[in-house]
């Protein structure tokens, strides 16, 4: 097909169509952000430099070109964590996370397992929310927290309110840390978690709220953060804080992420 001065077959069409598709992804991912002016602004001089290179000016387009190749290594430092979080949306996106069938057979009843420990839980965030003592609590939904639990103290212990209080004592040799919970199992304590440190973190987050939220944003798990000087309850899931949950609603917030087959969050 011809338009103009331009020949287009199905092969243009479609490779226009993956790029803005791809464009769009990249921009959703860092809207919002300061990383987004930056990415406008990069995306605007590409685009002048490929008319500039259409119109044969070739000492402007050598500049450009030069510019082009030194700004997409400051583009992977600027984008770090967001190109981060891309590929951890793209690793997450596995044969066993689409599979019906295998989803069936083996995620159900890992899952009612584990929303049958739920409540030790939530009792157990209640009571140490109401003693300001502060907590951080992960829960898995799908990815493997190995290499998390191994920072920390091994416990392999079954989910109980009265252990997960005592943990959480300001007393306790383990009350560092988060608490990770894989499968229904507490596995350890005293954990030590990713911390969030992007741009679009609130400088007034305390360091318990930037590790649940770096925690949920390099897995797929649900983590409960007390606040020790306020006892407010937040969930963090997917590197967004919903902060402030009422106690009547956080045992259904949960048990609707893990139960559901989307990764976020129901609101």
């Amino acid at each position: 097909m011809r338009v103009g001065f331009l020949n287009i077959n199905w092969a243009d069409i479609l490779d226009v169509f993956l790029v803005s598709i791809l464009l769009y992804q990249v921009y959703t991912l860092v809207r919002g952000s300061i990383a987004s002016r930056v990415f406008l602004g990069y995306l605007f001089v590409y685009v002048f430099y490929l008319v500039v290179k259409g119109l044969g000016l070739g000492l402007l387009t050598a500049i450009l070109q030069y510019f082009m190749g030194v700004g997409a290594v400051a583009l992977i430092v600027i984008f770090q964590q967001e190109i981060r979080r891309f590929l951890l949306i793209i690793g997450k996106s596995t044969i066993y996370t689409n599979n019906g069938l295998l989803k069936k057979i083996i995620g159900n009843s890992m899952r009612d397992f584990k929303v049958k420990n739920l409540k030790e839980v939530i009792d157990a965030s209640k009571t140490i929310a109401a003693n300001f003592t502060g907590a951080l609590i992960v829960l898995n939904k799908r990815d493997d927290l190995g290499k998390y639990v191994e920072t920390g103290e091994m416990l392999d212990a079954r989910v109980s309110k009265p252990l997960l209080v005592s943990l959480f004592n300001q007393y306790s040799e383990l009350h560092d840390g988060a608490v990770i919970i894989v499968d229904g199992v507490l596995k350890a304590a005293r954990c030590v978690l990713p911390v969030a440190d992007g741009v679009d973190v609130p400088s007034s987050l305390g360091f318990r709220h930037r590790a649940a939220m770096g925690m949920s944003e390099a897995t797929d798990a649900i983590v409960i953060v007390i606040s020790e000087q306020t006892g407010k309850i937040s969930l963090a899931v997917e590197g967004e804080l919903h902060g402030n949950i009422p106690y009547n609603e956080l045992e259904s917030r949960i048990e609707e992420y893990l139960a559901s087959d989307v990764q976020r969050m129901p609101r």
